[in-house]
């Protein structure tokens, strides 16, 4: 081969090359920009939980607020502090009344406290009709006792 093509080659290889790592930059910054932006964080007293909803019979989209349809809804809550890891943490799906007061009552779903060492929580809730309902997310065994 002449020095001419060697020469060609190398520069474009070396042009993929760079190309390639600021793709790849630009990748990780752009992952953890969206965790400092993302809206679907749920925060327990001092602790943080990444929220994310979807419902896999009607909806493509993910959701972190208001449930769009009635149907079987899947709730994930991924903690972002390991300190959550060895805590007990209970999470209950409750009617709107304005009032807890009768909790057990008003209680449409309900997971017992317990500890989640892979710190992701599912929740499969199938909400059967329309109505204002209400997580509770519980948190127990550190120095205080949290509920958002």
């Amino acid at each position: 081969m002449s020095a001419r093509l060697i020469e060609m080659k190398q520069a474009i290889f070396a042009i993929i090359l760079a190309t390639g790592m600021v793709f790849t930059s630009q990748a990780q910054a752009h992952g953890g920009l969206a965790l400092a932006e993302d809206m679907c964080v749920l925060t327990v007293g001092p602790y943080r939980m990444h929220f994310t909803g979807y419902q896999p019979l009607s909806q493509e989209e993910e959701f972190c607020e208001d449930i769009p349809e009635t149907g079987k809804t899947v709730i994930a809550l991924d903690y972002i502090q390991e300190e959550l890891r060895p805590l007990k943490t209970e999470v209950r799906i409750i009617r709107d009344t304005g009032s807890e007061a009768n909790l057990d009552e008003i209680t449409v779903f309900h997971l017992p406290p317990k500890v989640y060492p892979s710190a992701s929580i599912t929740v499969d809730h199938t909400f059967p009709e329309k109505g204002k309902f209400v997580g509770l997310v519980t948190v127990t065994g550190g120095a205080q006792d949290y509920v958002s």
